[in-house]
């Protein structure tokens, strides 16, 4: 008879997920409230930029981890949860990582080293492409390099990071994609701050562009509108993690009876999209990544509203991490939002 193996010794988490949880224990945790009611400190950030993780897309050649995707969600879990404002801060600077590494060029090599070890901190702004067929911001060739004209209705982390990753579509409705020192400068001014309903930390802006200039080996990416729009609608249409991180934020606050249930719900939600997530046929099954992207909405609403439930009257001071926890939820419902998107949840509510 074969002797029984040996139970396996629990895996060591990555080094990347132990240094998130740190980062979140040391330092996002005990600030939350405080960050939530001013603004992300630069000494967050700067920890951040020390940590390795804004080089978790980057290849190795550049100084990157080239982390798996499991690696990555529960980085923006754990980070999330711990205080989403400073984790949407960073968050932006994946997405110039990820343009960076599937192009070559200039660009690439001039900026994708010092991302991913951190000397620069990204943002982005590109979220006015899904308005299309309207067109927010114009590219237009000029010269040697491209004009930029119109207005950026949302730029995350404005004062904080260095560079940004701004797009505009051309006159032959091509998506393109290049580099800008994020500072006023010609061309390029910047809102005071916005006063969001919730993370009015980060700081918001927007930007106003009129004949901003930035020459031909800034641009990271140009693509037809209609090739990236898809490649946009397949990747938000799987859950986004921070709404499993905030979710798990608010169960902490509960006593196990009331938690154990929607913990339960919790996990089957987040194994079934991080099972689609990792489909080797991302353009297959939408439906369903949509229906489990709104499922993971409906846990995040229902705990966040019974943390708020469970404290009672001090679930409405603001120093109270209920509430702080309800109104990211609320933020997590729009944020990378397109229309199927919106479509899908607006079904389920009146459902």
């Amino acid at each position: 008879m074969t002797a029984p193996r040996p139970p396996r010794p629990p895996q060591a988490p990555h080094p990347l997920v132990a240094g998130a949880r740190r980062l979140a224990d040391e330092v996002l945790v005990p600030h939350a409230e405080e960050v939530d009611r001013t603004e992300v400190p630069v000494g967050h950030l700067a920890r951040i930029r020390s940590s390795g993780l804004l080089g978790l897309h980057a290849p190795r050649t550049y100084g990157g981890a080239a982390a798996p995707a499991a690696v990555a969600r529960q980085t923006a879990e754990i980070l999330a949860g711990a205080c989403c404002s400073t984790w949407f801060v960073q968050a932006q600077h994946h997405t110039p990582v990820l343009t960076l590494a599937a192009c070559e060029g200039p660009a690439r090599e001039r900026l994708l080293g010092r991302l991913a070890s951190g000397e620069l901190l990204s943002g982005v702004a590109y979220a006015h492409l899904r308005a299309f067929p309207r067109v927010p911001v114009r590219a237009t060739r000029e010269g040697t390099g491209w004009r930029f004209d119109g207005t950026v209705p949302w730029y995350t982390g404005w004062g904080l990071n260095d560079v940004l990753l701004l797009a505009g579509i051309t006159e032959t409705d091509e998506a393109l994609f290049a580099f800008a020192e994020a500072r006023e400068q010609p061309g390029l001014r910047a809102s005071p701050p916005l006063r969001l309903a919730a993370l009015t930390a980060a700081r918001t802006v927007s930007l106003e562009l009129d004949g901003l200039w930035l020459p031909e080996e800034s641009v990271a990416l140009r693509t037809p509108y209609e090739h990236w729009a898809a490649t946009d609608r397949l990747r938000t249409a799987n859950a986004n993690p921070a709404v499993f991180g905030v979710t798990e934020a608010a169960l902490a606050l509960l006593d196990e009876d009331t938690a154990a249930p929607l913990r339960a719900r919790l996990a089957e939600t987040r194994a079934r999209a991080y099972a689609l997530a990792d489909d080797a046929a991302p353009r297959e099954r939408a439906a369903e990544r949509l229906a489990l992207r709104t499922r993971a909405y409906q846990v995040l609403q229902a705990a966040t509203t019974a943390a708020v439930v469970n404290g009672g009257g001090r679930s409405m001071l603001l120093t109270n991490r209920a509430q702080r926890l309800a109104r990211e939820a609320l933020f997590l419902m729009v944020q990378a939002q397109t229309r199927q998107s919106r479509a899908a949840h607006l079904d389920a509510l009146r459902g």
